[in-house]
Parts: C-alpha cells; structure tokens; sequence
C-alpha cells in the first residue's frame, strides 16, 4: 500500500500582538475577545495596547491592512506613541491610510490630552505637583524638532494663570528675551514664574547659556517681585529641573 504524501503549507504564525484572526481580516469578523472595541467595553482600556486605541480613532482600515495594521505603521514610522501624537498634519497624511478626516482626529486627540495636562496643573499649586507640571511640559514640547521656550506664570498661591510660548527657534538654539518675559509677567500680574525649553537633539544637561539665561532672568524678575519658581529642560524621555538640583 502507498502513502498518498501531499504537502500541507502550515499557517503563518501571528505576530505576539497580533490577534488569532488573520491580519488582513476586518475587525469586525475577528472573535470578539480579538476585537479592540470590545475588548476595551469588556475588561478595560488597560487591556489594549497603543496601537490598538488608536485603531479606535482609526475606525477602518483600508485595503489589505485592518485599522490596528495602519496604527501599527503609524507607531513604527514614529517611533512611540508620543511620536504619533506630536506629528504634524502633513506628517500623517504621508502615511498610507491617514487622509484628512483621520489626521484631524489623531490632532484632536493630542491636543485634548495636553489641554487635560494642563488643565490637571492649573488646578493644583504647581510647587506641590512638579509631576503634573513635567508631564505637561513633555507632551508639550519634548518632542519638538526644534527648540522652544515656554513661560508658565503663576498667581500668589502658585497655581496658574497663563502658560504661552515665548519663542520658537532652531534644532540647537532659540533666542529668549527676558525683558519681554519680565513685560508679559507685569500684565498678567502673576507673582511666580516656571520656564522650561527642550533639547531636541536629546538630553537635558543644561548648557553654560541656558545658565547664563537663567540667572539673567531670575535677576530681572526680581526686581518686580516675581519668583523665577524652576527651569525645567526636557527632552522625550527626560527632565531637569534647575530648582531639583539647587540651581535656584
């Protein structure tokens, strides 16, 4: 008796984030335990990963590739999740999959999350919650692909009046003028005052000028009764701050 030997081509094996279903079926097919949505409204956000809450803005793929597949890409063209949320429009729509009304979404998500950042810091006194100020300041700014300045001033009871971009500069260096930022802290009548601006290049030791400026800005704000409360420098990943170290 012969055997009757075919070869069987034995299915690929799925990614260790990539569900049972095949990649190439549409969500709504996988099983439900498989399906972001789902999963999210049965055991929690927790559950899910980056990429999967973003297919929940994402909503639909497009050919040959489900909503978590075009968030997948999207986390690799950028690197992290923080990456996807400080890309431009423009840098979206370069993606496969990502046209104008999916840009505008993932915009409106980064921007929600900072204005939560910001809104969790104006209602707490910054000194006590330098947690929340970071936070804010890296999301804000930490992955920017060129140097900025900001000014976060505060009342008498150091919670905040007003956040604003002082100045915007280059990939090494950004041009801060403290008698303009001396100026805006008199209208706004604020009594303290935290600076941070980032290092896009990585790293957050500070530099002899980012020193320089510091004690030149500390200086003038003393004579108008304003506290310079902390200089913080951030990159994606890291922090410093000028108060933490004993610099102020």
């Amino acid at each position: 008796m012969s055997a009757d030997l075919r070869l069987v081509k034995a299915p690929a094996m799925p990614d260790a984030d990539t569900p049972a279903s095949a990649p190439r079926t549409p969500i709504h097919k996988w099983a439900r335990a498989d399906r972001p949505r789902e999963r999210l409204l049965d055991t929690g956000p927790a559950s899910l990963s980056d990429a999967e809450l973003f297919a929940l803005f994402l909503r639909t793929g497009v050919s040959g590739a489900s909503a978590v597949d075009v968030a997948r890409q999207l986390m690799r063209r950028f690197g992290s999740l923080r990456g996807v949320l400080d890309a431009s429009a423009m840098e979206l729509r370069e993606q496969r999959g990502i046209g104008p009304a999916r840009a505008a979404t993932l915009l409106a998500v980064s921007e929600l999350c900072r204005r939560a950042l910001a809104e969790k810091a104006r209602d707490r006194e910054l000194l006590n919650a330098p947690g929340a100020v970071e936070d804010y300041l890296r999301l804000l700014i930490g992955t920017r692909p060129y140097e900025v300045f900001v000014c976060l001033y505060l009342d008498a009871r150091h919670q905040l009046l007003h956040a604003e971009e002082s100045a915007r500069g280059s990939l090494t260096r950004v041009a801060v003028y403290p008698r303009e930022i001396v100026r805006r802290a008199l209208t706004l009548n604020a009594a303290g005052l935290i600076v941070s601006h980032n290092h896009p290049s990585g790293g957050v030791a500070p530099s002899a000028s980012d020193r320089q400026l510091t004690k030149t800005l500390q200086d003038a704000l003393t004579l108008i009764d304003v506290r310079l409360l902390d200089h913080i420098v951030v990159a994606a990943n890291e922090v410093f701050s000028f108060a933490r170290q004993g610099w102020l």
